[in-house]
C-alpha cells in the first residue's frame, strides 16, 4: 500500500454498486467489465490507486467479491492466470517501474495476458541459486541465452518472470538479476514435457539471443535473488493458502467417494479418512489464519508450511479415494495428449486427481527444500553446512 486509506467496507458496496448501474453483467461484454472493474479500483483493492486497487485493507476484497459475485458479474477466471496473479503482480507491484507497473498490471488482472514463471533449470531445481541462464549486457539491452525447464502455462504466456545469471564472478546468490521477458519475441522456444497424466501443461523454455530491454528489469542488477524471494514467498501462499469451505477441495471428492461406496468400506479406511478429514480442517483453519497476516505485510516463510502440507494432504487423499473405488480407481478417462491452459484437479476423475497429485511435491518447491525452509526460518534451528556459500559461480563443481 502506498499511503493510509479512508476507504471502509460500506465505500466499497457503493463503488461495487456504481459499476454495476454502469457496466450491467447481463449485457456488458466480459472484458470491458473486467477492464472497468479493474479502472474502478475495484480488482485488488489493496493495490495502489491507478493500478487496480484503492490502497484499502487486503481483507476487504472478500467485500467487494461477495457483492459482484451475488449480481451474476464475471471473475477472471483465476484458475487459469495463476501465476500472474499470485507470483508476477506481488513482484511487480513491488519492484517494477511506475512505466512497467501501468503497462503490465491491468492486462495481467483482467487475463488479457498470461504469465509464466522461467526460474528452474536442468541443473537448477531445488538449488535455483545455481541457475546458469545467462544475461549479458548490451546498451540499453541484454542478451539472454538459456534453458529453463518445469514451466506451466508456457505455452499460453505472452510474459514470463525470468531470472538469469548477470555476474559468473561472485557466489551464486550474489550474480543474479531478474527481468520481464515477452514470451512472443524471436528466440524463444516452448517444448511440450509429457506428464504422467498424459497431458503437457509443463514444459521447457530455449532462450537463444533474446534480446530484453533493461527498462524491463525488477531490482537492481545482481540483485535477483532478493526479488525471486519476493515471487516464491508468493507462490507458496498461493499454492497451499486458497480459502476453501468446509469440506471443499479434495477432501470433499473423498468424503464424497466415501458416502457413494458403501461396500468398500472398512475400519482401517474409516479410521485414515477420518484422520484426513481433521487435517484437512486445520489446514484449511491455517491457511485463513495466513491470509490474516499476509493481509497486514508481506508475506513469510509460513507459506512453506501451507505449501507442504498441501502436497502431503493432496497425495494422501488422492490415494485414498483410489482405494475406496475398488476395481473402479484402476480405471483412467484419457491418455490424450493435450496442453491444458489450468490444472483441472476436482474437474477430472479420481484416477487423474491420483497421478497429477504425485508432482505436488515437487511443483512450488520440493517438499525436502520446504522442510529445510520451516526449520531454519520457522523453528530457528541451525542451518546446514554449505560449502558453496562464498565460492564464485563460474568456480563451482558441475
Amino acid at each position: 500500500m502506498t499511503g493510509q486509506s479512508t476507504v471502509d467496507a460500506a465505500e466499497l458496496r457503493e463503488r461495487v454498486a456504481r459499476l454495476l448501474a454502469e457496466h450491467d453483467p447481463a449485457t456488458t461484454d466480459r472484458l470491458e467489465f473486467l477492464r472497468a472493474r479493474f479502472d474502478a479500483g475495484l480488482a485488488w483493492v489493496h493495490f495502489p490507486v491507478g493500478l487496480g486497487g484503492l490502497d484499502a485493507p487486503r481483507e476487504l476484497q472478500s467485500v467487494v467479491d461477495a457483492e459482484l459475485a451475488a449480481a451474476g458479474a464475471p471473475d477472471n477466471n483465476p484458475r487459469r492466470i495463476g501465476i500472474g496473479l499470485g507470483m508476477a503482480a506481488p513482484t511487480i507491484l513491488r519492484f517494477a517501474s511506475d512505466e512497467l507497473k501501468q503497462r503490465l498490471l491491468r492486462p495481467l488482472w483482467t487475463g488479457e495476458e498470461v504469465w509464466c514463471q522461467l526460474f528452474s533449470e536442468p541443473g537448477a531445481g531445488s538449488d535455483l541459486a545455481a541457475l546458469a541462464t545467462r544475461a549479458v549486457r548490451d546498451g540499453d539491452d541484454w542478451i539472454v541465452n538459456g534453458q529453463k525447464v518445469w514451466t506451466s502455462s508456457a505455452h499460453t504466456a505472452q510474459w514470463a518472470i525470468l531470472v538469469t545469471r548477470t555476474d559468473p564472478d561472485v557466489p551464486k546468490h550474489k550474480g543474479m538479476t531478474y527481468f520481464v521477458c515477452d514470451m512472443t519475441q524471436p528466440g524463444v522456444e516452448v517444448r511440450p514435457l509429457r506428464q504422467i497424466t498424459g497431458e503437457a501443461e509443463f514444459n521447457e523454455v530455449f532462450l537463444t539471443d533474446v534480446r530484453i530491454p533493461d527498462a524491463h528489469r525488477l531490482g537492481e542488477i545482481g540483485d535477483g535473488w532478493r526479488v525471486a524471494q519476493t515471487t516464491l514467498m508468493n507462490e507458496r501462499v498461493a499454492i497451499g493458502g486458497n480459502a476453501l469451505p468446509r469440506e471443499g477441495g479434495m477432501v470433499g471428492k473423498v468424503a464424497a467417494t466415501w458416502r457413494a461406496n458403501p461396500g468398500t468400506r472398512t475400519p482401517e479406511l474409516h479410521d485414515r479418512l477420518l484422520r484426513l478429514w481433521i487435517e484437512a480442517e486445520a489446514f484449511r483453519l491455517a491457511g485463513a489464519r495466513l491470509r490474516q497476516q499476509l493481509a497486514v505485510g508481506q508475506p513469510g516463510p509460513e507459506g512453506s508450511g501451507m505449501k507442504l502440507a498441501f502436497a502431503r494432504l493432496s497425495q494422501a487423499l488422492s490415494g485414498l479415494e483410489v482405494e475406496l473405488l475398488g476395481d473402479d480407481g484402476l480405471r483412467y478417462d484419457d491418455w490424450t495428449m493435450r496442453r491444458p491452459e489450468l490444472v483441472d484437479f476436482t474437474g477430472r476423475e479420481a484416477g487423474y486427481r491420483y497421478l497429477r497429485a504425485r508432482g505436488n511435491s515437487i511443483e512450488g518447491g520440493t517438499s525436502e527444500i520446504l522442510r529445510n525452509i520451516i526449520a531454519e526460518r520457522v523453528l530457528g534451528l541451525p542451518s546446514e553446512p554449505r560449502t558453496d556459500k562464498d565460492v564464485a559461480w563460474k568456480d563451482l563443481p558441475r
